[in-house]
């Protein structure tokens, strides 16, 4: 048995849910559980990520500009209205906390196809036009 201590009660686990809950309740009626689950199965090997498969997989292609907006915003961890390197390095870590990092190769192809500008980011607007490519 737990030590008094160490018991957790329901409105704990509401404030504070453990991270793999905080993942899917982000995604929660935007992106389909199964989806996600399948799409990250498919790229668990080192240099097998396609982001327009995982696109696909996930059904965030053809959504509307309010999901999008909604989906970069949880892909954007520190809120700068833009998605950098070190952000897409941990993109499948967004849909699931165990999940492993992007290499470093996989990275650079992903901002290169998002990165329109050459900023070095991916904006929302990139997003979205990388959702459509």
């Amino acid at each position: 048995t737990l030590f008094r201590s160490q018991q957790l009660s329901f409105a704990t686990l509401r404030q504070n849910p453990p991270p793999q809950a905080r993942f899917k309740m982000a995604f929660a009626g935007i992106l389909n559980d199964a989806d996600i689950t399948a799409a990250l199965q498919s790229c668990q090997a080192a240099d097998s990520f396609d982001y327009k498969s995982f696109f696909a997989k996930i059904g965030l292609q053809g959504k509307s500009l309010d999901v999008v907006k909604k989906v970069f915003g949880i892909l954007d961890q520190d809120q700068s209205g833009f998605i950098e390197e070190d952000e897409l390095k941990l993109f499948l870590q967004n849909f699931a906390a165990g999940a492993r990092a992007l290499t470093d190769a996989e990275t650079k192809v992903f901002l290169a196809a998002g990165d329109s500008d050459g900023d070095g980011k991916i904006g929302v607007d990139e997003f979205q036009a990388l959702l459509k490519n």
